[in-house]
């Protein structure tokens, strides 16, 4: 996942965060958005088509589509909330 090892480049602080979502992610069989639920509490929700995971406490968003039935997860784009706020992973 070199978009991982990218953003925590940048943002150093977010490693251990993004490191443990992707250990819990590949292990993961969800089939919908109520086991995410399940396994991340209050820090996922679905947002225009994306399922939006807040990394670090809130500091960061993780922004993925999922496709269930292939058990697929792509990350769309790793934001700052701020960046997240001003609707930047929209474009």
């Amino acid at each position: 996942m070199a978009v991982i090892q990218k953003f925590s480049q940048q943002y150093p602080d977010a490693k251990i965060a993004l490191n443990t979502w992707k250990k819990i992610t590949e292990k993961a069989r969800w089939k919908h958005l109520s086991e995410i639920k399940q396994t991340y509490n209050r820090s996922v929700d679905y947002v225009e088509g994306y399922t939006v995971f807040n990394i670090k406490g809130n500091h960061y968003r993780l922004i993925t589509k999922i496709n269930y039935q292939l058990k697929i997860v792509k990350i769309e784009s790793i934001l700052t909330h701020k960046e997240y706020n001003r609707g930047k992973w929209k474009t």
